[in-house]
């Protein structure tokens, strides 16, 4: 029964993305100093999950790093 309820919330997800990229298919452009992007909203905002996301783990792995050298146990 669980088995079936996570495939049913992951296929609920995929069709959420599925659906967000649908709605947002629009050019958008990103200017970052003298750097121009044009591209797709919807992997506008991928981007910046994932970069995020690896902003986030780089960070986490840096705050443990520094309390595990500050507290040895």
């Amino acid at each position: 029964m669980k088995r079936y309820a996570s495939i049913a919330l992951i296929a609920l997800f995929v069709a959420a993305i599925a659906v967000f990229t649908w709605q947002n298919l629009e050019l958008v452009t990103v200017s970052f100093f003298s750097i121009h992007l044009t591209l797709r909203l919807a992997l506008l905002v991928v981007l910046v999950y994932v970069l995020g996301m690896l902003t986030g783990g780089m960070l986490l792995a840096l705050l443990r790093r520094a309390a595990r050298h500050a507290n040895p146990a």
